[in-house]
Formats: C-alpha cells, structure tokens, sequence
C-alpha cells in the first residue's frame, strides 16, 4: 500500500466523510503541579471527588485555577503558590504533569485545594446537567 500525498477521507461510496471529535480530546480536565507518574489517591463521593496526593517537601500553600481553552473545554489546574507560578498565558508548557480526565459531571469552576499534614487534597464538586457558563 502507497501513501500518497493528504488527501479527503473519501467513504466507499465516494461521498465525504464528516470529521468527527477526536477521542483524545475531553472537555474537562484537572491537572495537579506533580509528575506524571506521581501516587494520586482518586476517591469518589456523592457529592464529588477527591484526590489525595502526598505533598512532602512542597508548600502547604495551593490555589486551584479554572481555565477555559475555548467554548466547552476547561482545565482545572492546582498551583504552588510558593514556587512562584505564573499566569497561564505566561507559563511554558509543561508535559510532565499529573492529568485526569473529568466527567461532563464535575464543576471545576468550584474546585478546591488544601494542604493538610503533608498531603494536597482536590475536591471537585459534582452537579448534574449545571453549565459552567453560568
């Protein structure tokens, strides 16, 4: 099989096909100031989740902040207040962070982030068919 230079996606019956939304691409998505393969404990509640991560030799001193990508993709991302992190628009990208997927049912915008005895604890709020935009 050659491949040729890009061309459509051509169906078997020579109509076009319709790009679709790619998999890899969720709406909602937390990400914690941790490497990748940090020990995150991910506990679901009624009301929400929570994630536990150990936080020795790291400021007790965190602040979550909600960012919105574009119309219906958000981030959720915890900071170190003492590290000195920087705005979103002025940071570099970083690609050796901890990130979870959130379900369409979490409210980011309501998150929250406290340090007790050693370990970052996330709680993301639930709430069924809410719209952040409001």
């Amino acid at each position: 099989m050659a491949f040729g230079p890009a061309s459509p996606a051509v169906s078997a019956t020579g109509r076009l096909k319709k790009l679709r939304r790619l998999p890899h691409v969720f709406s909602k998505v937390l990400e914690l100031p941790f490497c990748a393969d940090a020990d995150v404990h991910v506990e679901e509640e009624p009301t929400g989740f929570r994630f536990i991560a150990t936080a020795i030799g790291v400021s007790a001193s965190f602040r979550t902040q909600f960012i919105e990508i574009q119309p219906g993709m958000m981030k959720l991302v915890v900071r170190n207040d003492d590290v000195g992190d920087v705005g979103f628009e002025e940071e570099e990208l970083e690609f050796d962070r901890w990130r979870v997927r959130l379900p369409a049912s979490t409210r980011p915008a309501l998150a929250t982030a406290e340090c007790i005895r050693g370990e970052l604890i996330v709680r993301v709020p639930k709430g069924a068919g809410i719209d952040e935009g409001g």
